[in-house]
């Protein structure tokens, strides 16, 4: 006569099995501490960004003076309004066009970092231009990354 075996390892009763996992205020807990983190680490890469956009500018107006200095050696005249920073890239249809010895600029006029049209003034003589972007906001004047940037700096 056999007699029947028991199991080797008995199960506790359902009512005191403990269930594996996470509490609902265990994961609130971690998700409030990664909301948190991620605030204060985001906030520093967004004032990175703007201070390299701010770079940038600065860097491609001083590109966009000195092609524009380059060319007014060549034509004896910085563009009109009307023919705009386009003259560096596309020769003028008037005499002067003989003279152009462009394109000035390889791949052609960029946008600012803010992809929006650099722009450039001449003082009242027509012997100095400056060129500018009006920054991250597109209006005159702000601080910051809003400020305008301009090659050369405005007096």
């Amino acid at each position: 006569m056999t007699m029947p075996t028991q199991p080797r390892h008995r199960r506790p009763p359902p009512h005191r099995r403990r269930q594996a996992g996470f509490t609902l205020l265990e994961l609130l807990v971690v998700l409030v501490i990664i909301g948190l983190l991620l605030g204060l680490v985001g906030m520093r890469l967004l004032s990175n960004v703007d201070r390299g956009k701010v770079t940038a500018a600065t860097a491609q107006a001083r590109v966009l003076k000195t092609a524009l200095d380059t060319m007014n050696l060549d034509l004896g005249r910085y563009p009109t309004k009307s023919e705009g920073l386009s003259l560096l890239v596309t020769a003028p249809k008037d005499a002067a066009g003989r003279r152009w010895m462009g394109p000035y600029l390889e791949a052609g006029v960029p946008n600012d970092p803010w992809d929006r049209p650099y722009q450039f003034e001449m003082d009242e003589s027509g012997r100095q231009v400056r060129v500018f972007t009006l920054g991250a906001d597109g209006k005159p004047g702000g601080t910051g990354a809003d400020a305008d940037i301009s090659v050369p700096e405005r007096p």
